[in-house]
């Protein structure tokens, strides 16, 4: 579908240029910077609503597309669309980017203005890398979002706010570097084409494919991140501020996902038909493991940092579980199912894990301090902040009726039709899920008052309370109700596992 409204540059540009605008009409004047910030922040949210309302079901072609010439000598183009895949995450990145202006409104003290520019110019940039089309347009977006995240956690961040963001812009960048050796192989080899949906069609025989494959793992493995190459995670997570952690954790781990299924599944189904194992087993280690880690945790940001790890590597697991389900049955229903959980999962993963930052980040306020054992008996003097909490730990958890459980029930029951044991492993997130979450609400929620700091608190304020009620009704709406979510997402899953069924391998 073609508009000739441009809604997705209005989505790009919109922040981009408001947050430029915030950042010099309130430079001095902190209140007219956030009331400029969420003006732009919510015209944006409700400009994206138009790609939901407008967008065609039952359809697996790009939509809102525009095409303009960009760079003509190397055929690279302005090419933006959006599929069921890519729309939805549009979506929570502009409700996310709202949630976080208005969290700003009383916890940011200093330079105000540059706060909610980086946020807002980040905003746009991921809208333009979930959107683009052309190679060179989604390097060159995935590429910029590192500067407004690197300065938030390097301006707003705590003490060793630089070792952590020199750490995550190291990673990152090296990662993606890999990526762009392969995006210029594969213009070679189509001709001089930067199309990704060219590169969908483009004849690889394998020892190209696997190498193409994990130059795309090393950029989007790190993203997600998978194990091994999850340790800048943490680190990030504990030195961000609330707004830096809560866009790291609900928008751009989701960055990783997205590019295995724009780039490695459709552009090397055959290496990753090879390397489905290693990525199996990376992911199951994350769930196992990186739970077990984040049990021994002593820093409330530091245990949501692993918890979200370890949920992140449903996601992958749902993604590649498709192969070895179609080598032990010859169909692929099995592997739509698999990533069709692991999309619900990445939106699910995206309010639970923004809703448990936003807490965390409530709490930090008050006490300035992050320490599990600095709390106990909060709910006696913040019973609104208890119940929303406690909603969105059990939604960690997985719990019936929580988006937290759609998506992983979805992934557990392809892995069953792959292996038994598989999925055995993939349902141990949900017992170390209940233990580490469980374990932090015991210590913090419950029990007698703590210590004179915790009798002190003031429950939420009408700003906090309309944050966390936003998060809490979409956690719930998505448990009860995720059809419309799956309408938007099957035609496009089908028409991925359809394409990635077919091997790319050139004819002899």
């Amino acid at each position: 579908m073609s508009t000739e409204w441009p809604i997705l540059s209005l989505l790009i540009w919109l922040p981009i240029l408001g947050g430029f605008l915030t950042l010099t009409a309130g430079r001095d004047a902190p209140l007219v910077a956030l009331r400029l910030g969420l003006a732009v922040a919510v015209a944006t949210f409700v400009a994206s609503l138009f790609l939901w309302l407008g967008f065609e079901r039952g359809t697996a072609e790009m939509q809102f597309q525009e095409f303009r010439p960009w760079i003509a000598a190397f055929n690279v183009h302005y090419h933006l669309g959006v599929d069921g895949i890519s729309m939805p995450l549009i979506l929570l990145t502009t409700l996310t980017t709202v949630l976080v202006v208005i969290a700003a409104w009383g916890s940011v003290k200093e330079r105000v203005a540059y706060y909610l520019a980086a946020f807002l110019v980040m905003q746009g940039l991921m809208i333009g890398m979930f959107s683009a089309l052309d190679a060179v347009l989604f390097y060159v977006f995935f590429e910029a979002m590192l500067i407004p995240m690197f300065l938030v956690i390097g301006i707003w961040g705590g003490p060793r706010r630089v070792y952590a963001t020199i750490k995550f812009f190291l990673y990152t960048f090296l990662g993606s570097v890999f990526m762009l050796i392969a995006l210029i192989y594969m213009y070679v080899q189509s001709g001089g084409s930067f199309a990704i949906l060219d590169f969908h069609q483009l004849p690889l025989p394998m020892t190209a494919q696997i190498l193409i494959f994990l130059a795309f793992f090393a950029a989007f493995a790190v993203k997600i991140p998978m194990f091994p190459v999850h340790t800048w995670l943490p680190d990030a997570h504990v030195e961000a501020p609330t707004g830096g952690s809560v866009i790291l954790a609900a928008v751009m781990l989701k960055i990783g996902g997205y590019g295995f299924l724009r780039f490695s599944l459709p552009i090397t189904p055959d290496a990753a038909a090879v390397l489905d194992v290693l990525v199996i087993t990376l992911s199951l280690i994350a769930i196992v493991y990186i739970g077990l880690v984040a049990l021994i945790q002593s820093d409330m940001k530091k245990l949501i940092a692993y918890s979200s790890i370890a949920h992140m590597g449903f996601v992958t697991l749902g993604f590649f579980i498709a192969f070895m389900i179609y080598r032990n049955t010859g169909d692929w229903s099995g592997a739509t199912l698999g990533i069709a959980g692991g999309m619900v999962q990445m939106i699910s993963h995206g309010f639970i894990s923004a809703a448990m930052f936003l807490a965390v980040g409530v709490l930090y306020d008050r006490l300035h301090s992050r320490n599990i054992a600095d709390y106990g008996g909060v709910v006696n003097t913040m019973p609104w902040f208890a119940v929303f909490f406690v909603l969105f730990a059990m939604a960690n958890t997985g719990l019936p009726g929580t988006s937290g459980f759609v998506g992983e029930f979805m992934v557990i029951l392809a892995a069953f039709r792959a292996d038994f044991w598989l999925a055995f492993l993939a349902a141990t997130t949900l017992i170390l899920a209940a233990a580490y979450t469980l374990w932090l609400v015991k210590r913090v929620v419950f029990g007698e008052i703590g210590n004179d700091n915790v009798a002190q608190l003031k429950d939420l304020d009408r700003r906090e309370f309309f944050v966390m009620g936003v998060l809490a009704f979409f956690v719930l709406l998505l448990g009860v109700w995720p059809a419309p979510l799956l309408e938007v997402m099957n035609a496009t899953i089908d028409h991925l596992v359809v394409h990635i069924a077919e091997s790319k391998l050139p004819a002899l």
